[in-house]
C-alpha cells in the first residue's frame, strides 16, 4: 500500500511532542504526518466550518461542541494530556516568586513588558489571563505592557521573550518549554491556574479515519506518555 499522508490539526501545546514522536510513528507505520499547529480555539472554529483533517487535537470542551455539531465522530474522542499555564523569563534573569497570587501580582506589576496569547482569537491561556488580570485589579496596567504573540508555532510567547521584546512570558507550560534559551520559572499559583484537558478525535471530514485513529493510539503508548511529560504536559 502506498504511504498515506495523515492530516493532523493540533494545538500548539503539542508542537515539541510531535517533533519528537512523528519520526518514530512514520518509521513504524510507513505513513507520513502532516501536522498543522494553531491555538485550539482557532482549530475548533476551522473544524466547525468543515475544514478537512484525519485527526485533531483540541480542548475537551471544543471537542464536545464539535461532536454535538456533527463535525467530530462521536466515540472517537480520547484524552491525551492536560496542560497548565506557566511563566518564563529571559535566560539568566532573576526569577520572580510566583508561588503565591500576591507574588505573581507583584511580578506582573514589576515587569516592563509581558508576552502572552491574545485574549480574543488567540489561545486558551490568553482568554484566561485576561480574566485573572481583571480579578487582580491590574487589567489596565497589563494592557499597556502586553505583547501578543501571533498564535501558532511562530507566535510563541517564549520567542518574544527570547528576542528581548518582553521580560516575562506567560503561556501553556509546554509552549514555553518549546523555546530554547529562556528560563521557565514554573506554573501559575493554583488559585489562578487553568488546567486545559486536550483530547484527540477523528473529524467527520476525515479521508483516512483509520490512519488518524492509529495516530491517537500511538499518542497513548507508554513511550508517548514519557515524551508528553518531558515536554511539559501531564499525560492523561
Amino acid at each position: 500500500m502506498p504511504p498515506i499522508d495523515i492530516k493532523v490539526l493540533s494545538t500548539t501545546a503539542m508542537k515539541t511532542v510531535f517533533e519528537e514522536l512523528a519520526p518514530a510513528f512514520e518509521r513504524a507505520t510507513g505513513n507520513r504526518l502532516g501536522v498543522t499547529l494553531g491555538p485550539s480555539l482557532r482549530l475548533e472554529k476551522q473544524l466547525a466550518e468543515g475544514e478537512a483533517a484525519d485527526m485533531a487535537i483540541v480542548s475537551a470542551s471544543g471537542a464536545r461542541d464539535l461532536v454535538a455539531g456533527g463535525k467530530m465522530v462521536a466515540g472517537s474522542v480520547v484524552d491525551i494530556a492536560t496542560s497548565s499555564i506557566g511563566v518564563a523569563v529571559q535566560k539568566g534573569a532573576a526569577k520572580p516568586d510566583i508561588s503565591s497570587v500576591e507574588g505573581f501580582k507583584r511580578a506582573m506589576l514589576e515587569a516592563k513588558s509581558i508576552a502572552c496569547s491574545k485574549p480574543v482569537g488567540g489561545g486558551q491561556s490568553g482568554v484566561h489571563l485576561a480574566k485573572v488580570f481583571v480579578e487582580l485589579g491590574i487589567a489596565a496596567a497589563m494592557q499597556a505592557k502586553a505583547k501578543y504573540g501571533a498564535g501558532g508555532a511562530a507566535g510563541l510567547a517564549g520567542l518574544v521573550v527570547l528576542r528581548g521584546e518582553a521580560d516575562v512570558g506567560i503561556q501553556q507550560m509546554a509552549e514555553l518549554m518549546a523555546v530554547d534559551g529562556i528560563d521557565v520559572v514554573g506554573p501559575l499559583p493554583p488559585e489562578i491556574q487553568m488546567v486545559t484537558p486536550f483530547v484527540a478525535g477523528i473529524p467527520a471530514s476525515a479521508s483516512h479515519a483509520e490512519a488518524g485513529k492509529a495516530v491517537i493510539d500511538f499518542l497513548i503508548t507508554p513511550e508517548a506518555k514519557r515524551v508528553l511529560k518531558a515536554k511539559g504536559l501531564e499525560p492523561a
